[in-house]
């Protein structure tokens, strides 16, 4: 009599050799659930609905906040009232505040546009006339955690899938040997950006530490030393049997189709993102155009992986929430902003040169902005009722300055845009009619947009 063993048993009777997996060990840790096509998608072949002005999206993080009063909102009216707190805006913070906090930095017209940007920032000043400024985006969550949720997800819920998997899901893929959606960081981290939420998991950001250029170090066990490539193929098509044989055996697994596909695209990136990660062979002129640090590793990867057909990259700028400034917030701007800068501006220009920019829709923001009124005395609070954030590229308009917020910067009250607008026309420039672009789950139909979003067609060419 034949004894049935279990696949669970099978699988541990292999010992060490799932460990030879290339990424195993990155997959183990849910890290690596990249995409190939997609699965069960409205869009299965990953056919836009309309023709696209993008193929591609980077999306240049700020966590923390940044502070458009100081980088590209100028309010005059802020020294006229220094340290009031005027009847005729309510600046009240989920913090105890003081009077209002005038910015010490110049403003100055730039480009054919005049577009205004603070002194802070000369090198994004050189693109102004590539950069369409948004500065009356407002949310309604003042803190950290649901308001980073809620700009990644547009939801402030820790289960909704990230705009980054939502691209993923709807558009699939132009490189079966990397994954669909890459999160660059120091460390590797990326929070809320990441997840798939109730997407099928191979739609997952994958995760990686820009603090390094060696590629090794990277992205652990990319190579497996031990065995040939087509050894490794072997292993792996013996496990990919067994896991398909208890796919049918259950009748369809949706998570472990995903495992599956993620498996494969582990192995494929051997092939490609060795060379695709290398920061060393970059010309000495791209690294002195970029810089030389984690943000502008993450800014010249990003560009690197849309030349090679990944869809969607998310790069932070540090990592944690280093722009929360409650203090010392002239101090910090002074010398967190020229590494900032010099990388975002040249991530545009480098774009630019190689013919890739008109097809990349940038998206640079935080998930709030800061307050007009002081904070322990030099810093500012959060501010969801009104900030600014930037898009350039992949169909935006260059140049051009949107929405306004009230005189000192605290609410906006002209051409007002929440996050649910920005997801709407990002996914608008990509092709995608965001009401169209949904996935259901425990009984209803879900979508990135949630019930909301307009497609700002103002912003657009």
């Amino acid at each position: 009599m034949n004894q049935v063993i279990s696949r669970r048993e099978m699988l541990r009777s292999l010992g060490a050799g799932l460990g030879s997996v290339a990424l195993y060990g990155l997959l183990a840790e849910e890290q690596a659930r990249a995409q190939i096509p997609p699965l069960g998608n409205v869009l299965p072949t990953g056919a836009p609905h309309f023709a696209p002005k993008a193929k591609h999206n980077i999306v240049l993080f700020m966590p923390g906040g940044p502070s458009h009063i100081d980088m590209f909102d100028p309010k005059p009216a802020l020294a006229k009232y220094a340290g009031q707190r005027p009847d005729s805006v309510n600046v009240r913070t989920e913090r105890t505040t003081g009077g209002l906090l005038p910015s010490p930095f110049t403003f100055k017209q730039h480009g054919k546009s005049g577009l205004e940007i603070s002194e802070l920032l000369p090198n994004l000043a050189s693109v102004a006339d590539e950069l369409c400024v948004v500065r009356s985006m407002y949310t309604f969550n003042p803190t950290h955690t649901p308001a980073r949720s809620l700009f990644h997800s547009g939801n402030i819920a820790a289960t909704r899938p990230s705009m980054g998997s939502w691209l993923s899901y709807g558009l699939g893929t132009e490189n079966k040997n990397l994954p669909s959606f890459v999160a660059l960081s120091p460390g590797g981290g990326g929070g809320p950006g990441l997840r798939s939420g109730f997407l099928p998991s191979c739609h997952q950001g994958v995760a990686f530490d820009d603090s390094f250029v060696d590629p090794e170090k990277m992205i652990r066990d990319l190579r497996n030393r031990n065995l040939t490539p087509e050894a490794q193929r072997q292993q792996l098509d013996l496990i990919q049997k067994l896991n398909r044989s208890h796919d049918d055996m259950v009748g369809g697994d949706e998570f472990l189709e995903s495992r599956i596909q993620a498996m494969e695209t582990a192995f494929s990136m051997q092939a490609e993102a060795n060379e695709a990660f290398d920061l060393r062979g970059e010309p000495a002129s791209v690294r002195e155009l970029y810089g030389n640090t984690p943000f502008a590793n993450g800014c010249i990867l990003a560009r690197r992986l849309v030349e090679r057909g990944v869809r969607s990259v998310h790069v932070y700028s540090g990592g944690g929430q280093p722009w929360d400034d409650h203090s010392k917030i002239n101090q910090n701007l002074r010398a967190r902003c020229p590494d900032m800068d010099k990388a975002s501006a040249a991530l545009i220009l480098d774009l630019k040169q190689r013919g890739l920019l008109d097809q990349t829709a940038i998206v640079w923001g935080g998930e709030f902005g800061r307050t007009p009124v002081s904070e322990s005395g030099d810093g500012r609070d959060h501010n969801p009722f009104g900030f600014t954030m930037f898009m350039a590229g992949g169909g935006f308009k260059g140049g051009l300055c949107y929405g306004a917020t009230d005189e000192f910067g605290f609410r906006a009250v002209q051409n007002r845009m929440s996050i649910h607008d920005l997801h709407a026309t990002l996914l608008h420039v990509l092709g995608i009619n965001h009401e169209k672009l949904t996935y259901r789950y425990a009984g209803r139909d879900f979508r990135l947009t949630d019930v909301h979003g307009e497609v700002m067609h103002d912003l657009l060419v």
